[in-house]
């Protein structure tokens, strides 16, 4: 198993499949982009099922999540999922994505053995969804959306990030649109992971706010900290249930003590956290021909050091080097 000195065990594993993005937004990366990695230092798809075949035979890993960048833009990616599907044992499988694409790959994905979807939407407003990604295509994650909920992929999460000035005053509006359409929204408080470094604490909207916006419309009853278990997300059942909400509210109220997570970025590196400032490397350990026990040890290794945590908001946070797009959300 991938467990810390804090006594905390990792079962799930985020692993990123791609720096690249097909969106700009404006609390990940700058308008122009970034300098992406280079083809030879991505993981192959045999690496990156490899890795997974370990974590899962004999680190404990019961939970994949493939994210980016923007996974949908790996070529690969219907393969990497049917033949982590065959994987025994079976881990579950989700995906983190913009929903771009989503439209034409939400069928493919369910049949290769995909289990459910989050997708990032901030907001219902067209020209607001421009301002926020630098793109016109809000029409066309609300197709990936509908796409995904009629495929199968459920239940079908959306990401919402609140930026002041911009789209703050639509908690109650993407609560209400969610419910109608059967979509678990989940609010996730802005974190320093974008590239220009622009993040301010004091800017931000916090847990608090978001609640509080919603409180106007609607009735939330807290589901508690049995059903949250190591989820980032509080919940909230809306207007007594079924329909329910999150919270992640990572800078504010902290979750550190039950994270279960371990990373892998697209170029082979173990990251602890998504704050981590140091990375193992992998993708040496599997190009030089090391057996899996070696891989495994490596990894259990890099795990038993993680960092106790601690929330952004403290003085000694250090802001990661890498943005998000590069280390997966």
């Amino acid at each position: 198993m991938l467990i810390d000195t804090y006594g905390r065990v990792a079962t799930d594993l985020r692993v990123s499949l791609t720096d690249r993005c097909n969106l700009r937004c404006t609390y990940c990366m700058p308008e122009e982009g970034l300098q992406w990695l280079a083809k030879p230092d991505l993981l192959t798809d045999d690496e990156i099922v490899r890795l997974i075949d370990i974590a899962v035979r004999t680190l404990g890993i019961e939970e994949v999540r493939f994210t980016g960048g923007e996974p949908l833009l790996r070529p690969g990616l219907v393969g990497i999922v049917e033949r982590v599907a065959a994987l025994a044992p079976r881990p579950q499988m989700s995906l983190t994505t913009n929903g771009i694409g989503l439209r034409r790959t939400a069928t493919a994905l369910k049949a290769a053995g995909l289990d459910r979807v989050n997708v990032s939407l901030d907001t219902l407003r067209p020209d607001v969804f421009k301002t926020l990604t630098r793109r016109d295509r809000h029409k066309d994650v609300l197709e990936g959306l509908e796409a995904a909920r009629e495929a199968g992929l459920t239940p079908v999460k959306v990401n919402s990030v609140l930026m002041p000035g911009l789209n703050d005053d639509e908690a109650p509006d993407l609560l209400a649109w969610a419910v109608e359409h059967d979509y678990e929204l989940r609010f996730i408080e802005q974190m320093p992971l974008d590239a220009q470094h622009g993040w301010k604490r004091e800017g931000m909207v916090t847990a608090g706010d978001i609640l509080a916006s919603l409180r106007t419309r609607f009735e939330l009853s807290p589901e508690g900290a049995a059903e949250r278990g190591s989820a980032p997300a509080e919940r909230w059942l809306v207007d007594g249930g079924p329909h329910r909400v999150g919270v992640i509210a990572s800078v504010t109220r902290p979750f550190c003590a039950a994270c279960d997570r371990t990373r892998l970025t697209a170029d082979g590196q173990i990251r602890t956290c998504l704050f981590a400032t140091e990375e193992t490397d992998l993708r040496a350990a599997l190009r030089s021909g090391a057996p899996d026990e070696e891989i495994a040890r490596i990894w259990r290794l890099a795990m038993w050091g993680k960092k106790a945590g601690a929330g952004l908001d403290d003085p000694s946070f250090v802001q990661p080097d890498r943005p998000m797009s590069a280390i997966g959300g």
